[in-house]
């Protein structure tokens, strides 16, 4: 059985690579919401607020705010595979914090001062799947690496 090595020689667990692949992909959708054309509406790209026009993909409503949240959510993922423990609480944590993120779009008005992020509907479903995601992999991953005993010998 193949496993990957990290820089201190030892193997990743299930629950550390997972802590990497949900960092890499807040690091990369960070990244992709300040550039022009992924980001439609690029021009309209405000700090903070409902005011920000700006959408990921075309879809998905971004604030300058809302795109370091994410680089900042990329960085701590990266980091907190160094270990098990802290992949785990990265993931449950995260995924806590992102259903609450979720709730917190449901119950307020889209064109209020109280939408700073921005959120749209599509990020309120996208922060549901995230929460419940990140959730399950923290929960369900192993925290060990598997390991094969060769019983030919």
């Amino acid at each position: 059985m193949s496993t990957r090595v990290g820089r201190t020689g030892s193997a990743r667990s299930p629950i550390q690579l997972a802590s990497l692949a949900v960092g890499a992909v807040f690091l990369l959708v960070g990244i992709l919401g300040f550039i022009p054309g992924i980001t439609t509406d690029y021009d309209h790209l405000q700090w903070a607020g409902h005011e920000s026009h700006a959408k990921l993909f075309g879809v998905f409503a971004v604030s300058v705010l809302h795109n370091i949240v994410h680089l900042v959510f990329g960085v701590l993922g990266l980091l907190a595979a160094a270990s098990a423990a802290t992949a785990r609480t990265f993931l449950i944590g995260g995924g806590v914090v992102y259903l609450v993120l979720w709730l917190y779009g449901l119950l307020i008005d889209e064109h209020s001062d109280a939408n700073f992020v921005p959120l749209n509907d599509a990020d309120n479903w996208l922060h549901l799947g995230l929460g419940l995601g990140m959730i399950a992999l923290g929960a369900l991953l192993p925290r060990t690496v598997a390991t094969t005993v060769d019983r030919r010998r």
